[in-house]
């Protein structure tokens, strides 16, 4: 199989320094998982799952490893230790591309979460030491924070589903992409478009009711930022819509969570209103064993195509910058 995940025994090299052998063989990425415990094995999966499907001939060399100074529960830090990169091993041997997810936020402001300072960094690193990166959902929101001052606005619904988007023509990274883009997003901030235009940001797709969905700018390197989630498969919405049900029966948060839009089959949103139903007038946190598990079966994966393109796209352009900065080498010697 093209992509293969570095397991962090392999990390050291055993005379010590990056293994540029093995690492000329293939595209490195970097992963910082973020994701709170309860996802961060699902979102290996899913990046994984992604890379190897868009990278189709194309070696792939996976690490994953994340910011420590997101908190854990003992089970993650024991997977974290056992199967991870340290952030410092990672960016020492110098991958050429990174993907940073988001997580669930602690903080009003997000310069004030536990791990702000080890973004920054990496973010910096980024800039200087990669071919390009992908900054995904609040690591978009922190990215554009640190970069340029825009600042997320809170929106007063979560924006939950799947929703349509227009594309920029012409861009190489949403070539191939047809109009309208369907893609999952799962927040309840916003970065405004008006703001991100100002600011030099390129929106490749964006969309009246959910904003901009895949933005880029080319600095030193070249940025992507993505508020949707081209990597979520079919079930994660589902997933993500129990949880907030459940949250909802045990008193954890305070409304009903919205069903994601265009996502369920007309009879599995039937079954999940009627659920809705019962929990309003029967809020208790056992009620959610009666949660038609069932309507996962009427859940699309509209967007996969287009993810799988896209990320295409890119892997493509990280090949092209490997190869011509081989060729610069060789001539160099």
């Amino acid at each position: 199989m093209p992509l293969h995940v570095e397991p962090a025994r392999s990390a050291t090299p055993a005379h010590g320094g990056c293994d540029r052998r093995a690492a000329s063989h293939g595209i490195v990425i970097g992963v910082l998982n973020n994701m709170p415990d309860a996802a961060l094995e699902a979102t290996e999966g899913q990046f994984a799952a992604l890379l190897d499907a868009a990278g189709g001939s194309q070696p792939v060399r996976l690490r994953f490893s994340c910011l420590p100074g997101v908190p854990r529960g003992p089970a993650a830090r024991e997977r974290i230790e056992r199967t991870y990169w340290s952030l410092e091993e990672l960016l020492r041997q110098a991958p050429d591309a990174l993907i940073v997810t988001g997580t669930e936020p602690r903080a009003a402001a997000l310069s004030d979460e536990p791990y702000w300072a080890q973004f920054v960094e990496v973010l910096h690193w980024a800039e200087a030491h990669t071919v390009s990166s992908i900054w995904s959902c609040l690591a978009a929101h922190a990215a554009v924070e640190v970069l340029d001052g825009v600042r997320r606005q809170r929106l007063g619904q979560k924006r939950f589903g799947v929703f349509e988007h227009s594309v920029l023509a012409g861009h190489p990274l949403v070539r191939g992409v047809s109009a309208p883009l369907r893609m999952p997003h799962s927040r309840w901030n916003e970065l405004p478009v008006a703001q991100l235009r100002a600011a030099g940001y390129a929106i490749l797709s964006c969309s009246p009711e959910s904003g901009a969905d895949l933005f880029v700018k080319q600095r030193r390197s070249l940025h992507l930022f993505f508020q949707g989630h081209p990597e979520y498969e079919r079930t994660t919405l589902f997933k993500e819509y129990r949880r907030d049900v459940g949250r909802f029966l045990s008193g954890e948060q305070s409304g009903y969570p919205p069903l994601p839009c265009r996502y369920f089959s007309a009879e599995a949103a039937a079954a999940l209103r009627e659920f809705q139903d019962r929990a309003l007038s029967q809020r208790t946190p056992e009620l959610l064993t009666d949660f038609p598990s069932a309507a996962a079966a009427g859940a699309h994966s509209s967007w996969r195509p287009a993810a799988l393109t896209m990320y295409r796209n890119w892997l493509s352009l990280l090949a092209n910058a490997k190869a011509a900065a081989g060729t610069v080498v060789r001539a160099q010697v």
